[in-house]
């Protein structure tokens, strides 16, 4: 029998990362577009993992299948953990990924290289019908850089300097983005869940 894993967001950077991040686990992936589901729902919490968890259990309800959700963004020290939860709302609704970098950037002019210290976090949750919720975390701690370099990854991925590899994530491969990033480190959690559910199946 084919399983089946929901895949449940509508930013396509995300599906094509996951779907690298979660090649180890028994499952078929199926994205929202593919069930024909609204790519945008509220997301009320102030915490990633309440957001992951709402998106998780909403559309898990929506198609009957167990659902993949991803709440993730940067968090910055000098703007007092800012843009949080907002990351993606955060220059407005329209904004474009260019559109948020620079105001991350604007907000930082004249900070210091040693102030500039930020990390990504993510929470990915695991639901099914009748289940409880499943949650897997990750972060990755870099630097913000002064100013955008590379063209790989999205979001604020041109700013984010990872001193241990002295380049952006946007620099980086994506071998290399699927060893260290925040989503990555949460997926490879989340893997070793669905093999064991999978396991536990008939």
């Amino acid at each position: 029998m084919e399983r089946r894993l929901l895949v449940a967001t509508g930013n396509p950077g995300k599906v094509v990362e996951l779907a690298q991040l979660l090649r180890g686990a028994p499952f078929t992936l199926v994205s929202l577009r593919d069930l024909g589901l609204p790519t945008e729902i509220e997301e009320p919490a102030d915490t990633f993992e309440g957001n992951a968890v709402i998106k998780a259990e909403t559309y898990a309800r929506m198609s009957g299948l167990l659902t993949l959700a991803d709440d993730s963004g940067l968090e910055v020290d000098a703007l007092d953990g800012a843009p949080g939860v907002h990351s993606r709302r955060f220059a407005g609704e329209d904004a474009s990924d260019d559109d948020r970098t620079a105001l991350v950037l604007a907000r930082l002019d004249g900070v210091p290289w040693e102030r500039r210290t930020a990390r990504y976090r993510c929470v990915l949750a695991l639901a099914a019908p009748g289940e409880p919720t499943v949650t897997c975390e990750g972060a990755c701690s870099g630097i913000i850089d002064y100013g955008p370099r590379g063209d790989g990854g999205f979001g604020y991925d041109p700013v984010f300097y990872l001193p241990d590899y002295g380049k952006t994530v946007a620099e980086l491969s994506l071998e290399e983005k699927n060893r260290v990033s925040h989503r990555a480190r949460a997926a490879r959690e989340a893997v070793a869940v669905l093999m064991a559910r999978a396991a536990r199946e008939p």
